[in-house]
């Protein structure tokens, strides 16, 4: 079963991230990701960087990912 630790250990080997909080099930995942490699992106391009971290994993091994990304400048400001 895939945990809240290997899906942060996926996408930090690819991508620089100030912070990151996950939470699921076993299927069903929640994030909060904080990276520098954001800036300058809209939501759905952050989220494709997410993706493309993933890779394959995303469709065999975790069902369903709901995320909030944020620039530096962003999660420092709310």
């Amino acid at each position: 079963m895939v945990t809240p630790d290997d899906i942060k250990g996926w996408i930090t080997e690819k991508l620089p991230c100030d912070h990151i909080e996950l939470d699921g099930d076993g299927q069903h995942f929640q994030a909060v990701i904080v990276s520098p490699a954001f800036t300058g992106k809209n939501m759905i391009q952050q989220h494709r960087l997410v993706y493309d971290a993933l890779g394959s994993r995303m469709h065999a091994e975790i069902h369903a990912l709901s995320m909030k990304t944020y620039t530096p400048e962003d999660w420092a400001a709310r």
